[in-house]
């Protein structure tokens, strides 16, 4: 069992982490299947506009104007189905959507509805209704009420992680392993503006002292905004994250798709927070996405032919405002989309129930409306992929979401 570190800075030291129970549930071997399932965390926020666009909602240019993704645009979108299509950063998401082995599920989001990264990531990692202190993650609960198959289990001694510190989704009774790959993920240039977010609750003069640093700063490059919109590059350069992503993603699935490794892993990739020079289809954002998507291809070919049973899923805390700010970049907002992928789904589909971009539909007038739980997914997914009982995902693993009902009909 690692040594857990609980704080909320550590967390972000943790950017990168990966985690893996050390069993194979007892359910599923019986039925002759041997699944994987990794869940990747983007801390940040992601654009789920960005990624995948409504091309056929009447209203989606007149919301975005030139940043709108379009499938006659510069750089055109991918063409999923009449009404979306994905950002032109993931040809290899797109091939497995073709293959049938991705799904998208839009307007998706937990019952958080405030605008805090760490109250967010608390709700997202933990499975719980709202912030607040626990010791546990929805992932480490879920592996705590399955019965693992007896002679297929890992050496306890053995650990494996990507960064020094276990994310809370995670954390648990149920054992996890650990490994720290020889290269460091890059720093993520949002982590000041998610530790500002924590002071202003915790430190309130530390974050005045902050924001002043911060708006020194500001002035500072005034004369340069022009340039800062056209472009915001990735701290590290954007070849070394895409390597960190890989490594960090391949590193898992080998490892996962030994005789005797883990079956159930979960990563956390940073930086996804586009306050400015968001770069949908050139820049940061189009980066971090094709980094993703490199990520999402060394599952696969890591897994090798475990990839028939596995599938990898992709969440964030909250989503970005529906419309760009005056930086060119998007705010903290509600809904986005979950992305999966693996041989085991019954891809090939978007999953929407589609609230629209009109000015009326937005939440709050300004973020795409929720009208999917994130929960539902998860649990949709836990249940017929790992054979978690429907009981113990209203009850242990997602306390208080009896309402919230598993998604049927993920797995092929």
């Amino acid at each position: 069992m690692t040594r857990h570190l609980s704080t909320r800075r550590d967390l972000l030291l943790g950017s990168g982490a990966l985690f893996a129970w050390a069993s194979l549930p007892r359910l599923a071997r019986a039925e002759g299947r041997d699944p994987r399932l990794l869940v990747i965390v983007l801390r940040g926020a992601l654009d789920g506009l960005a990624t995948v666009a409504p091309v056929g909602d009447p209203d989606w240019v007149r919301l975005r104007g030139d940043n709108a993704m379009r499938l006659d645009g510069p750089v055109p979108a991918l063409a999923l189905n009449d009404m979306f299509a994905l950002n032109p950063a993931m040809p290899n998401l797109y091939r497995l959507y073709k293959a049938k082995q991705a799904a998208i599920v839009h307007a998706v989001a937990t019952p958080y509805r405030e605008r805090s990264h760490f109250d967010g990531q608390d709700v997202l990692e933990s499975g719980l209704t709202k912030p607040g202190a626990t010791d546990s993650g929805w992932l480490n609960r879920a592996m705590a009420a399955l019965e693992p198959a007896k002679g297929v289990r890992v050496k306890p001694q053995q650990a494996f992680a990507v960064g020094p510190v276990t994310p809370l989704v995670v954390r648990g009774a149920a054992p996890v392993l650990s490994w720290t790959p020889p290269r460091l993920p890059p720093a993520a240039d949002d982590t000041v503006m998610r530790l500002l977010d924590l002071y202003r609750h915790t430190d309130p003069a530390l974050a005045r002292v902050m924001e002043e640093r911060m708006g020194l700063a500001a002035i500072a490059r005034a004369d340069n905004m022009s340039d800062m919109k056209k472009a915001a590059p990735l701290p590290g350069g954007a070849a070394r994250v895409a390597a960190f992503f890989a490594e960090a993603s391949g590193a898992a699935a080998r490892f996962m798709a030994q005789a005797d490794g883990p079956r159930v892993g979960a990563l956390a990739f940073d930086g996804w927070d586009t306050h400015a020079a968001e770069g949908v289809t050139q820049g940061r954002l189009f980066s971090l996405l094709g980094a993703l998507d490199g990520a999402i291809a060394a599952a696969e070919t890591g897994m090798g032919t475990a990839w028939k049973d596995t599938v990898v899923t992709v969440v964030t805390e909250f989503g970005r405002t529906a419309r760009v700010n005056g930086t060119d970049g998007t705010d903290h907002g509600t809904g986005t989309v979950a992305l999966l992928a693996g041989g085991a789904l019954n891809g090939g589909r978007v999953i929407a129930d589609w609230p629209g971009v009109g000015e009326t539909a937005l939440y709050e007038k300004r973020d795409l409306k929720a009208t999917t739980d994130l929960r539902a997914v998860l649990k949709g997914l836990l249940h017929d992929h790992l054979r978690v009982e429907e009981m113990a995902l209203a009850t242990s693993v997602f306390p208080g979401s009896a309402a919230a009902k598993p998604m049927r009909g993920l797995i092929g």
